[in-house]
């Protein structure tokens, strides 16, 4: 996961939107697919480090480090460090975190309607972190 040089010109326009537009800034950060669904299993309770590991199973140690990380530094994911031996580490969502079930939610049903709308439809188009059209 790179992050963007602060002196950019890219940084800056996200920044300015994020700035003037709620839902965008929202969206930096709950954006992309691994904090999403991070918080979607979040929302049903805490969660161990190798119980995320298992239900996203495509997810590298790393990422999974990363977005924690990130969702940690933005409030919305909680770390409790156990003193046991070995070490127990559980995540779940601060409160700010949980008010985000309905969105998740409603994400849920328009997913299921949008995928139902575009079945069969092979030009359904995403990209990729460069920007390229994936097919």
């Amino acid at each position: 996961m790179s992050k963007i040089k602060t002196t950019s010109t890219n940084f800056a326009n996200k920044q300015a939107l994020a700035d003037e537009c709620s839902e965008v800034y929202a969206a930096n950060i709950i954006g992309g697919q691994w904090a999403l669904a991070i918080c979607s299993w979040l929302v049903n309770g805490k969660l161990r480090f190798g119980e995320l590991r298992k239900r996203l199973p495509n997810i590298t140690e790393r990422m999974l480090t990363l977005q924690l990380q990130k969702l940690e530094e933005n409030k919305i994911v909680k770390r409790t460090v156990y003193a046991e031996v070995p070490p127990r580490v559980e995540y779940e969502l601060t409160p700010i975190g949980y008010e985000l079930k309905p969105v998740i939610e409603q994400l849920e049903n328009w997913g299921k309607k949008h995928k139902e709308l575009n079945k069969g439809n092979n030009t359904l188009r995403f990209f990729d972190p460069s920007g390229h059209i994936k097919h």
